[in-house]
C-alpha cells in the first residue's frame, strides 16, 4: 500500500464512517473502481484497519467528551442529582441500542461480509441506502412537539440498535439506518443525529479494542504510516461530526435527501461500471 492509498482510505474511514453514506460499501467498491493495490488480505491489512476505526473512536470520544464526562460522572455517583437520572437513563438507551449490533456483529460479521461483500453487491445496496434514506424522511413520524433522547423508552432503544445492525450488510450507512429510526420514532435531525453518534463510540471502538489483542498475539506491528493514517482519520472523522451536527441543526426538513441521491447515484454508476467495464 501506498502512502497515497493509505491517506485516501484514511480519509475515506473518516467521512464515510459518520455521513450516512456506508463506509462498508465505500471500501468494497472504491477500490476496483480506482485501481487501488490494496491487499485486503495483507498480513498489515488489518492491523491497519484497526488503527483507523480507533482514530474515528477518538474523534467521537472528543467531540462529545461533555456527553460521556456527564455519564461516568452519574455512574459514579457525583454531580448534580437532578440531572443523574436522565444521564444513567442515557446510558441504559445507549446499552440496550448496541446489544443487538454487539451480538449480531459478533457472531455474523464474517457471515456477512461472505455473502454480501463483492463490489458489485455493495454498489447494489448502496442503492438500497439511498432508498432507504430518502423514504425515512418520508414516514417520519410527526411528534407531538420536540421529543427528545431521554423520552425514548426501551423498546425505542431496541428498534434502533436493530436497525444499527443492518449496517453489517455492506453499503447500508450504520449513521443513516439508526437516524431513520430516530426520525420514525419523533427524534428531529440533530438528535437523532446526536444518538446515532453517541452509540457509534462504543461499536466502533470495541470493535478495534477487540481486535487488538488478537493482533498482538499475532505479532502484529504497526508503521509509522499506520499510525499517521489514524491520525488523519480522526481528524477527518472529527470534522465531519462538526460538519454534520451544524447540517443537521441547521436542516430538519428532508435533511437526509441529499445523502439518498447521493448514495443512489453513486451506486448506480458503479455497479454499472462494475458490470460492464471493468
Amino acid at each position: 500500500m501506498t502512502t497515497f492509498e493509505a491517506l485516501f482510505i484514511a480519509v475515506l474511514q473518516g467521512v464515510t464512517e459518520l455521513f450516512p453514506v456506508s463506509s462498508l460499501g465505500h471500501a468494497v467498491v472504491l477500490p476496483p473502481l480506482l485501481g487501488l493495490g490494496v491487499d485486503e488480505r495483507a498480513p498489515d491489512f488489518l492491523p491497519f484497519l484497526v488503527v483507523l476505526h480507533l482514530g474515528t473512536a477518538a474523534a467521537l470520544l472528543v467531540y462529545f467528551w461533555q456527553d460521556w464526562l456527564g455519564l461516568l460522572v452519574a455512574v459514579l455517583g457525583l454531580g448534580s442529582p437532578e440531572r443523574r437520572p436522565t444521564q444513567l437513563k442515557l446510558l441504559a438507551l445507549i446499552v440496550v441500542a448496541t446489544i443487538p449490533a454487539a451480538v449480531l456483529g459478533f457472531t455474523l460479521n464474517h457471515f456477512f461480509r461472505q455473502l454480501f461483500g463483492s463490489p458489485v453487491v455493495a454498489a447494489a445496496f448502496l442503492m438500497v441506502n439511498g432508498v432507504l434514506l430518502w423514504v425515512g424522511e418520508r414516514l417520519r413520524r410527526a411528534a407531538a412537539g420536540e421529543r427528545r433522547i431521554e423520552d425514548m423508552g426501551w423498546f425505542d432503544a431496541l428498534f434502533v440498535g436493530l436497525a444499527q445492525s443492518t449496517a453489517l450488510i455492506p453499503g447500508i450507512s450504520r449513521s443513516g439506518a439508526t437516524m431513520v429510526a430516530g426520525l420514525r420514532l419523533g427524534l428531529h435531525h440533530e438528535a437523532a443525529a446526536r444518538f446515532s453518534f453517541l452509540l457509534a463510540t462504543p461499536i466502533i471502538a470495541g470493535a478495534g479494542v477487540l481486535e487488538a489483542p488478537k493482533l498482538l498475539r499475532q505479532g502484529a506491528t504497526l508503521g509509522s504510516l499506520a499510525v499517521i493514517a489514524g491520525i488523519v482519520a480522526g481528524i477527518t472523522a472529527y470534522l465531519s461530526i462538526a460538519f454534520l451536527m451544524r447540517y443537521f441543526h441547521r436542516h430538519d426538513f428532508e435533511a437526509l435527501d441529499p445523502f439518498a441521491y447521493y448514495c443512489f447515484a453513486f451506486g448506480a454508476l458503479a455497479l454499472g461500471l462494475l458490470l460492464f467495464v471493468f
